[in-house]
């Protein structure tokens, strides 16, 4: 086992943990033509004047890597369709037109007994998950909202363009609602026609539920974070980066670069959401989570998870060690790497999302 150290300003900074053996070496069995692609790299300035300079320029090619995404709808206009009284919270039901192609419904939980504005998340579904998994309808590991609203917070979650009562509402209809990959690659095709991504569709969707959370008399629009597991998590701090309306993040899982996923042969591992046109040419991912700096972000995963090879991880984590230390917030990122843990949200993890809000919201 190795040691895993961060690179923080030319010092050597010990991790609280061992990296474990990967679990295939990084490029074994990679053709030799993938092996040298043109792949930009991210610029880490020295000094904090020197990033607020280039932070504007990384988050214009980030938003132009998303293709165009239509003017979100101003008015909003969302309509609560039935109210379900739970023990000490209710939650809305709601559903907003976003404006282009779909009516998007979500689930909105709040407190009973409130003083003031409350602090906010917003949260995200997996690949094969919904808003039902979320708050209870259809439990799973990823069913948070009680969790979240009996500890003082306002939930809001809603349906992605693959999931839930989204199911056959892509470019086919009903012919896709058993098959939600032929959905996701009916949209992916059709968006890129457009010009667009279906990912910076997806990321405009959660804006919209954003701009309905923040418009709330309930809600404390300064003091709003996103957490979601697997494609939630990628949404998170993808979310994150292009709205600074995110005032913390927690993600499980997914956190790695993206050259790694080429090298340790996992591009299978992702759906074709997850691809956005044109970022490898200036950056890998630490081009769009160093956007979220200073604010705190918390990353939690598996170092068994196929998606997130763990020789990634480490690279992020030096990488994004530095641009927090520009903020002189280095307590403000935060990767935990679970032994012998694969792609999973488990209870512990649960309890760090929590705190992590807790303590900075």
């Amino acid at each position: 086992m190795r040691l895993a150290v961060l690179v923080l300003l030319g010092v050597l900074v010990p991790q609280s943990r061992t990296v474990p053996p990967p679990i295939q070496e990084p490029w074994e069995g990679v053709p030799e033509r993938y092996r040298k692609l043109p792949i930009g790299k991210l610029e880490i300035p020295g000094r904090l004047s020197d990033w607020k300079k280039q932070r504007e320029k990384v988050r214009r090619i980030v938003l132009d890597c998303l293709g165009e995404r239509p003017p979100r709808p101003s008015p909003l206009n969302v309509r609560t369709v039935a109210v379900d009284q739970k023990d000490g919270y209710r939650i809305e039901k709601f559903v907003f037109d976003n404006g282009v192609d779909s009516e998007v419904p979500g689930y909105l939980a709040i407190p009973d007994h409130r003083q003031g504005r409350l602090p906010a998340i917003l949260t995200m579904h997996g690949r094969g998950s919904s808003k039902e998994n979320m708050f209870g309808y259809e439990p799973t590991s990823q069913d948070v909202a009680e969790m979240l609203v009996k500890r003082g917070y306002i939930v809001l979650g809603i349906d992605n363009y693959l999931n839930g009562e989204r199911k056959g509402t892509g470019p086919a209809g009903a012919l896709e609602r058993e098959q939600t990959r032929d959905q996701e690659h009916s949209l992916v095709k059709l968006h890129l026609w457009l010009g667009r991504s279906l990912w910076g569709m997806m990321l405009r969707d959660e804006q919209i539920a954003l701009d309905y959370l923040t418009s709330r008399p309930e809600v404390d629009p300064d003091r709003i974070g996103a957490q979601g597991m697997s494609m939630g998590s990628t949404r998170s701090w993808w979310l994150a980066a292009i709205d600074d309306r995110i005032k913390a993040v927690v993600g499980v899982a997914c956190f790695t670069r993206y050259e790694d996923l080429i090298a340790t042969r996992a591009l299978r591992a992702h759906g074709l959401y997850y691809f956005v046109p044109g970022i490898l040419r200036h950056f890998d991912s630490e081009g769009v989570m160093a956007l979220i700096a200073p604010r705190p972000f918390l990353a939690l995963t598996g170092d068994r998870d196929g998606g997130s090879p763990p020789g990634g991880m480490v690279k992020l984590e030096a990488i994004l060690n530095r641009f927090y230390a520009l903020y002189d917030t280095p307590e403000a990122f935060q990767s935990i790497v679970y032994p012998e843990t694969g792609h999973v949200y488990n209870d512990e993890m649960k309890v760090k999302m929590v705190d992590w809000f807790d303590r900075f919201l």
